[in-house]
């Protein structure tokens, strides 16, 4: 179910994978995306497996590669939520509420993980080729800021590599005028863009230091990825304080 978990006086941070899972092929494992077209069953099945391991309720946003921030209040708590489970539409979630967890979800993506050593404040951002060039790691942070952070910290999770990700020379010459190093090439030596180094390196420049726990969804087959395998599940980073 963990490719890695912390938990550590309250705080729990984890990144999951398909491992533990009750979805059948092609989202076969541990499937946490209810947009995907797997059987709805399935995916309430492994989302309450994973908060019974957490201990701890997690929500989840209806993801659109933005750099939208929700801020989750005890408001957004009781509101009513989308078709697909989700509190509101947005990249980026951020709360002060102790006793939850915030998810997100990727198949590719870079999953980042914030929280502040001096507050309840915690954060989640799903930061994919056009959220890192959005900045929506940077959102996220300013988010948390503007609410009182003082001392944040991240946690990067698991991603499709530079390597595995071939695009266009004209799209990796986009993201590295926002991220240079993020501009890569793949294994035969074509254009390709590395977003989990693009957004380490911007969370880095916010002051904000960076725990990167790396691995590449393409390579990997105990994780989703889109690149590798089309139609497929989700795999998630979760970060919670204990009520």
């Amino acid at each position: 179910m963990f490719g890695w978990r912390d938990d550590d006086a309250g705080l729990v941070r984890a990144f999951t994978d398909r491992r533990d899972g009750v979805s059948a092929a092609p989202f076969a494992g541990l499937n946490l995306g209810a947009h995907v077209g797997d059987d709805p069953t399935a995916v309430a099945r492994n989302r309450a497996a994973l908060e019974a391991a957490l201990g701890l309720p997690t929500l989840w946003a209806d993801q659109v590669h933005g750099s939208e921030v929700i801020h989750v209040t005890s408001d957004v708590l009781t509101a009513p939520r989308t078709e697909t489970g989700a509190v509101g539409t947005g990249d980026a979630m951020v709360t002060a509420e102790p006793g939850i967890a915030l998810g997100v979800l990727v198949a590719d993506c870079t999953p980042v993980l914030v929280h502040d050593t001096g507050s309840c404040l915690v954060g989640v951002a799903h930061a994919g080729r056009p959220g890192m060039v959005a900045g929506v790691a940077l959102r996220l942070v300013e988010a948390m800021r503007d609410l009182g952070a003082v001392d944040l910290r991240a946690t990067v999770g698991p991603s499709v590599c530079g390597r595995c990700y071939e695009v266009p020379d004209e799209m990796r010459s986009a993201a590295a005028a926002v991220a240079p190093v993020s501009a890569a090439v793949t294994w035969s030596g074509t254009p390709a863009i590395d977003v989990a180094s693009g957004v380490v390196d911007q969370l880095a420049g916010a002051g904000v230091p960076v725990e990167w726990i790396a691995g590449c969804a393409r390579e990997e087959a105990d994780l989703y990825s889109y690149r590798r395998d089309g139609r497929t599940g989700r795999f998630a980073g979760v970060i919670g304080r204990a009520a």
